[in-house]
């Protein structure tokens, strides 16, 4: 619909008439005033106007269209639960089936039992479900009341004032006024702050459970207001998008008096429930209220999955249904047949009003519906409701799993979805991610390069190797923080001569407690604990300076110092402009907030005053001209250690060298550095100390600058990757000291600040891959524009080198290309995350024709995202590089023997990562996932043709190493290994295969349609490594397992990326990390750690799909086995539907004699130990290959059920042929062995016996007997004309009925007993072995457990990796690489060059042809990285140390153009 908005324009232009404030000076006009939106289209966009005098008709019309804040997230009211409750329980099949009987049952001439006693079972069933619905959705109805009744302050039109109101009274369009801690009630756009930076900080955990605070700011134009904000001066329309379930995503503008847009988006979003933190208060608009919040929005409620048992039970279900047909078809055959034997009509044949008789076919038909009513129990409509309970006694115990609790985080696994225990038993596919699953998502600051210079920081790797003494002596290094250059500021000058000692020196701060989620809810305005602060553990936060890079950062700190005095022309390229950059783009390109230690943290935002940054440059100035710079060795640290010598501790009188010829050495001889004396000159300690004539230290201490430091600041990160990095700066004394939306202050490692002003900030995300901020520098005046993103990304969008007029320069540039390259691949050997930095220096003129861009794409409504990422590309080229960061993220504890163990229970796993393939392949390697005997492929294209051609290639050669392989006809479409079946090339052993592609590969994959050919491959392999992935791509390739294999899939992730991938699976897992809680929310389980999937799986898992799949086929047998005893007593009743037992006999058979035992054997049977599950993970693949519940144990339990029903009622009928016995008397004794049996068969099934499950036994037994005789003896007139009275008295009575319950049951159990004592004697089974394990003593166990692992991995098992450090990657043998070029036509690999041993010729042709080749084959490629990847055109010269050298394996950068390794 269009809404005119005339009427609201008037009252402007009259109220501007009456000099009224103007629009704000933010505003840019992107429409004429003919062209302004008179109308607007309520359908594709949401309109708001404000709750003031101007707009109150307008905002009474619109309002009224909008949903009101007031939630409701029950499912019923008090009129329609009973109604709606039935209706959804109706839906279940079995439910309406059991009303049909019912319905039936009422019917006279169909009659069977008492048409209450019908009714009883399914009502029972019924009112159990009715009674826990109600319940939950009561408890639903008390958190909405009070959440709706939650007080707010809301301005109030006419009092002109702020009201306290419910949440439930807010309206779109109203002003909200929040104060700190307070819960914002709906999705609110941000007006008015009172912070003077118009920023008001939220803490989200109760939507994504991160506890770091979020940064939301004042739309443009309202920054600079009074004190307080006025509600009825404010004169604007909003437009913004229709309400979605995007919690990143809002766009929209505000329209103002003059028809000018001014743009927002999320970053002004203030969503509902988050809390307000460290804001005194914070006024909004209400834009989306109730229902239509995004928060609401996303509570989709839990997703139900079906897990693999309930949909081949209801396979199953079907097959009992035509085992029920059958019957009721021969009983209906069976009644027209024997009545038509009678030459009249027998005298129980009576006819109706009018003297006709039923017709045989008619008669039959009656036959087969009551048989219907009489066989009912053959579907076990007891067995929905026993799973339930089933499945809730097994999380209990998961849940109450110490072995899965962390005492760090103080939290247990979640089970978030109850219904899918089971399948936790039958996993046969894992895909993961790397970054905080694997790894423990804490960043540490390892190396970095600068302009071609590598700094190793040895002395960090070894800080690292040792983090039990790091944090054994970290108290006493606390006091050592906040410090500057050259000396400490807590502590005067004397106290730094120390005598002796050699602790490293090193950034330290304050212990910070272990990051958790302790998600806490916040009420009113009362103050509650703040959570820790997020990636602030002392392994991320202290960072030990490289004595190589102290001196460099020195010479920048002077450098800087020589910029107020001039500004320089152009972009420098001398490596002490470079390094002030470098650290300064660490500092300032990201979204950390600073805040301080205190409780709740507050924000700092006010930088040290002009007069202090000046005096503290000059006096610097001044110290730095006093003392002997030319024998400096170690310049300053942000810290400086108590108790040493530091002339003593970096050696004295070292030689030095020039430092880039020193650079360009280490580059050329394999790029590291070290750390050692030699690459260092010496600083006298008198000069450290300030010594020297007419000045000392204290004079530059005094001043303000270099005072005594506040409360310790801590960093708010999104992302460990940047807290990283800002903290690493803070080592080398750039220390960010204060954030606003508008500036950013810096603290240089002499004592000044320099502010500089925000320009503009392009947050990262993931289609871009880099984060810019634009900043004028406070000395230069410069607008410069400060990059870091992914290597892949950055290296593609630096400044072409023969753009350089002068070719030094461009010669210069190209080398520092070429070693930062070489830098960033051997990070990614050593497995660390990879990040370029880099810089641009913008005009005046090009920055505002850029601005004025930039601002109408975040005022546009249509394609707003497509606009801003096209701006962020034009101010993101032709760009400086600075150099480039290593940051390591260590795996987790476990990991190596968890993936190690996966993989011997027969689960592929696949590790999808967003991550630079060298690094993942180093961490792959690191936790076992590849190990160095396998063969491992890697696949690098973007081509269809040549992904096609490749794929054919490894494949034709896999296949020649494995064999043929044969489709598992158990699995469809999952091929399966031949274990046993040597290679037909030779004997030796085989090497495992293992699959590296990345995100371009995947791409051609899926639009070339090659996934049947992937897939097959796959199957080859024992692991799928897949880099650079994105999280569609993740989610595409457990749809394609899932779907196209039909295997089980178990995806397990931490972070918003994952989200996708963990929904796909069957099963979804998240960790609760350090990247919040969007994981945990989205997936079915939720664990702490990686290493605890083992005994998730192996053990819990294992267990539950073993008690419920065995507890499901003895449910089918014992229905079927009872049934039938009524089935065979037809053939004596002429089919009349009469039963031998009493109808409450039947009853109370399945609602209590036989209910309990399943439930206990379904919670508590184990049937082999935790102990010999996790020593033996082979012992996994029965539950992944259905052994327990498949189609075949359905059919043996059904066989047996018929043979025990048929000795279960023949033996009784021949014990009581030709007596005088009655109906109910004959039926006693069969009732009585049918249940002896059953409970027997159910002992015989039982691998774990305890005092309760023999307890449950007989006492189900003797409660048999207790309430027959209590029945009988007093039931007189139950059942007339025959009645069971004293009829079990009076079998107890009767020697035959003992000798009849003794003898029944042993004929009837017999074949089964046979049957488990061959298994036990000859069956092959793996849980068989395992259980005869278990019944040894522990020394001889452990002995049997010993030898059968050498039996099963007769190989040399791999020896243990490091817990917490990646072990370094294998050394290969020289890489083995099928190159081809990019654009090029599908590979021909019929030449020789196609398959290539570096500094060695050999063909793929010779390899076929030659009759010995497959063995060497076998050999070279063991251990080897096989490389297949598109060529690149090489740089002549760029890598000619490179080329000699043949031992070290090459990887070659997806990203780069102009060089490459040896292609052929």
């Amino acid at each position: 619909m269009a809404l005119s908005v005339d009427s609201s324009r008037y009252r402007w232009q009259w109220r501007v008439r009456d000099g009224l404030p103007q629009s704000p000076s933010e505003a840019t006009p992107l429409l004429s005033p003919e062209e302004g939106a008179q109308n607007y289209n309520l359908a594709q966009q949401r309109v708001v106007f404000p709750n003031n005098d101007v707009f109150h008709q307008d905002w009474a019309k619109v309002s009224r269209r909008y949903s009101g804040n007031r939630i409701c997230t029950t499912k019923y009211t008090l009129f329609t639960f009973l109604p709606q409750n039935l209706l959804e329980q109706f839906h279940r099949w079995a439910n309406l089936y059991f009303l049909f009987l019912v319905i039936l049952n009422w019917m006279p001439s169909m009659e069977v039992f008492h048409r209450e006693i019908t009714m009883l079972p399914l009502a029972i069933v019924l009112f159990i479900t009715m009674v826990k619905d109600g319940i939950e959705d009561f408890k639903r109805h008390r958190l909405d009341r009070e959440i709706n009744c939650s007080n707010i302050q809301i301005y109030e039109r006419k009092e002109q004032s702020y009201t306290q109101k419910c949440w439930k009274d807010v309206q779109v369009g109203d002003f909200i006024q929040m104060q700190c801690n307070e819960i914002i009630p709906a999705d609110i756009l941000l007006l008015f702050s009172s912070d003077p930076s118009g920023i008001c900080h939220l803490e989200t955990s109760n939507l994504d459970g991160e506890t770091n605070l979020k940064q939301r700011c004042v739309v443009k134009g309202f920054t600079q207001q009074e004190v307080q904000f006025r509600p009825e001066g404010f004169h604007n329309i909003i437009v913004c998008e229709k309400p979605n379930n995007h919690l990143n995503r809002f766009k929209g503008y505000m329209e103002h008096l003059d028809q000018s847009r001014t743009g927002f988006g999320s970053e002004s979003l203030l969503l509902r429930g988050c809390t307000i933190r460290n804001t005194k208060v914070a006024v909004g608009i209400v834009i989306y209220a109730g229902h239509e919040t995004k928060a609401m929005l996303n509570n989709s409620g839990p997703r139900y999955k079906r897990s693999k048992i309930e949909r081949h039970m209801n396979t199953d279900i079907f097959f009992c249904i035509g085992i029920l047909f059958l019957m009721c078809l021969t009983g209906a055959v069976g009644h027209s047949l024997w009545n038509g034997t009678f030459a009249e009509h027998p005298p129980f044949d009576v006819p109706d009003a009018e003297g006709n008789f039923l017709p045989l076919a008619l008669g039959g038909f009656y036959t087969f519906l009551t048989m219907i009513i009489l066989l009912q129990i053959l579907i076990p409509i007891s067995l929905y409701v026993s799973i339930e309970l089933v499945k809730l006694g097994q999380v209990f115990f998961l849940h109450n799993d110490l072995d899965l609790y962390d005492e760090e985080t103080h939290l247990s696994i979640q089970c978030r979805a109850l219904n899918i225990t089971e399948d936790l038993g039958q996993i046969q596919y894992i895909f993961s991610d790397k970054t905080g699953t694997l790894t423990e998502n804490k960043m540490v600051f390892r190396r970095c390069t600068i302009m071609g210079h590598e700094y190793s920081h040895q002395e960090n790797a070894k800080r690292l190797e040792t983090p039990e003494e790091l944090d054994s002596d970290s108290e006493e290094w606390t006091q050592y923080r906040c410090l500057s250059f050259p000396a400490r500021r807590d502590q005067g000058p004397a106290t730094i001569r120390g005598q002796g000692g050699s602790q490293p020196l090193r950034s330290q701060s304050a212990r910070a407690r272990i990051q958790g989620h302790w998600r806490q809810r916040s009420g009113g305005r009362c103050e509650i604990s703040q959570p820790p602060v997020a990636f602030s553990s002392s392994i991320e936060k202290d960072v030990t300076p490289d004595k190589n890079l102290l001196t460099k950062v020195r010479d920048a700190a002077l450098w800087l110092e020589t910029l107020s005095d001039s500004r320089p022309a152009k972009p420098s390229l001398s490596t002490t402009s470079s390094t002030a950059d470098f650290f300064l783009a660490l500092t300032i390109c990201n979204s950390v907030t600073v805040s301080t230690t205190a409780e709740p943290r507050q924000r700092v935002t006010v930088p040290p005053s002009t007069k202090a940054l000046v005096t503290s440059l000059e006096k610097i100035q001044q110290l730095f001209r006093r003392l002997k710079l030319s024998s400096l060795s170690q310049s300053f640290s942000t810290t400086a250690p108590s108790d040493v010598d530091l002339g003593e501790r970096l050696g004295a009188n070292m030689p030095t060298t020039d430092s880039e010829e020193r650079d360009d050495a280490s580059v050329s001889s394999g790029g590291y550095s070290t750390d050692g004396g030699s690459r260092s000159s010496t600083w006298e300690q008198g000069d450290i100390l300030g010594v020297g004539p007419g000045a000392s230290l204290e004079e530059v201490l005094q001043d303000p600058a270099l005072g005594l430091a506040g409360p310790e600041v801590c960093y708010e990160a999104e992302s460990p990757d940047e807290a990283a990095l800002v903290h690493a700066a803070r080592a080398y004394s750039f220390t960010l000291v204060s954030r606003t939306p508008k500036q950013v202050t810096v603290r240089l490692p002499q004592g000044a600040c320099l502010t500089f002003d925000v320009l503009c900030t392009l947050e990262f995300d993931s289609v871009r891959k880099r984060m810019s901020v634009v900043v004028r520098h406070p000395l230069t005046g410069e607008i410069i524009v400060y990059t870091k993103g992914a290597d892949c990304v950055i290296m593609d969008l630096l400044e072409d080198p023969a753009c350089a007029t002068d070719a030094d320069v461009e010669k210069k540039v190209r080398k520092i290309r070429a070693q930062t390259q070489r830098h960033l691949d051997l990070y990614a050997r050593d497995g660390l995350r990879t990040l370029c930095i880099a810089k641009k220096i913008l005009s005046e003129e090009d920055f505002q024709r850029w601005a004025s861009f930039r601002r109408e794409a975040e005022a546009s409504l249509n394609n707003r995202d497509e606009l801003l990422v096209e701006t962020a590309q034009h101010l993101e080229n032709q760009l400086i590089l600075l150099g480039a960061t290593g940051i390591e993220d260590r795996l987790q504890e476990g990991v190596p023997d968890t993936v190690a163990a996966l993989q011997e229970a027969g689960i592929r796993l696949w590790v999808l990562t967003g991550d630079k393939q060298q690094t993942a392949v180093n961490i792959a390697y690191a936790c076992r996932l590849l190990d160095q005997k396998d063969t491992v492929y890697s696949i690098n294209t973007e081509s269809q043709e040549t992904c096609e051609s490749i794929l054919n290639l490894v494949l034709e050669e896999v296949k020649q190493l494995h064999g043929p392989q044969k489709p598992d006809h158990k699995l469809p479409g999952f091929f399966r290994l031949p274990s046993a079946t040597p290679p037909p090339t030779s004997g030796a052993a085989v090497p495992e295969v293992g699959l590296v592609i990345d995100g371009k590969t995947l791409n051609a994959i899926f639009q070339g349609k090659l996934e049947e050919k992937f897939l097959e491959l796959t199957q080859y392999c024992r692991s799928v490594l897949c880099c650079r992935s994105t999280p569609l791509q993740k989610s595409m390739l457990v749809k394609l397992a899932r779907d196209r294999l039909r295997a089980m899939t178990l995806s397990i992730g931490d972070g918003a990326n994952d989200v996708s991938m963990i929904q796909a699976a069957d099963i979804g897992i998240g960790i609760s990390g350090q990247e919040g809680m969007q994981a945990v929310m989205s997936s079915d389980f939720a664990i702490s750690h990686f290493r605890h999937l083992k005994k998730l799986l192996l053990v819990h898992g294992h267990w539950c799909y073993s008690r419920l799949a065995r507890m499901v086929a003895y449910y089918f047998y014992k229905n079927v086995g009872y049934v039938n005893l009524l089935f065979w007593y037809q053939f004596f009743c002429g089919f009349s539907g009469s039963t031998m037992i009493d109808y409450w006999q039947l009853i109370f058979f399945n609602l209590f004699f036989t209910s309990l035992p399943p439930l206990v054997f379904g919670v508590l049977d184990k049937d082999v130990s935790m102990e010999t599950l996790l020593a033996l993970p082979e012992l996994y693949k029965s539950g992944q290959n259905s052994e327990c519940y498949n189609l075949l144990t359905f059919w043996i339990s059904m066989a047996d059920a018929f043979y025990q029903s048929l000795v279960c009622f023949f033996i009784p009928y021949l014990a009581y042929k030709d007596s005088d016995i009655d109906i109910f008397t004959f039926g006693t004794p069969i009732n009585t062995v049918s249940l002896a049996t059953i409970l027997l068969h159910q002992a015989m099934e039982m691998k774990t016996w305890t005092i309760i499950h023999g307890l449950v036994l007989a006492g189900s037994f003797l409660m048999y007997f207790v309430v027959s005789l209590l029945y009988n003896a007093t039931c007189v007139t139950c059942n007339s004309p025959i009645n069971p009275y004293w009829v079990m008295e009076g079998q107890l009575s009767d020697p035959t009925f003992y000798l009849v319950c003794l003898l029944t049951p042993v004929v009837a159990l017999l074949p089964r007993y046979f049957l488990l004592a061959l298994q036990g004697t000859y069956g092959k089974s793996l849980i068989l072995k395992a259980q005869k394990i278990d019944q040894l003593p522990m020394d001889k166990r452990e002995l049997e457990i010993q030898s059968w692992r050498s039996r099963q991995r007769p190989a040399t098992v791999p020896g243990e990796a490091q817990p917490t450090h990646r072990p370094g990657p294998p050394a290969p043998e020289p890489s083995f690489r099928a190159s081809t070029p990019k654009s090029s036509s599908p590979v021909e690999f019929k030449y020789k060059e196609d398959w290539v041993l570096p500094g060695e010729r050999s063909s793929g042709d010779h390899i076929r042809d030659d009759p010995c080749s497959r063995d060497s084959w076998a050999k070279v490629s063991s251990g080897e990285h096989l490389l297949l990847e598109p060529s690149r055109m090489m740089a002549s010269g760029a890598y000619s140390s490179g080329q000699t050298n043949s031992n070290r394996p090459f990887s070659q950068g997806s990203h780069r153009r102009s060089q490459s390794s040896v292609t052929i």
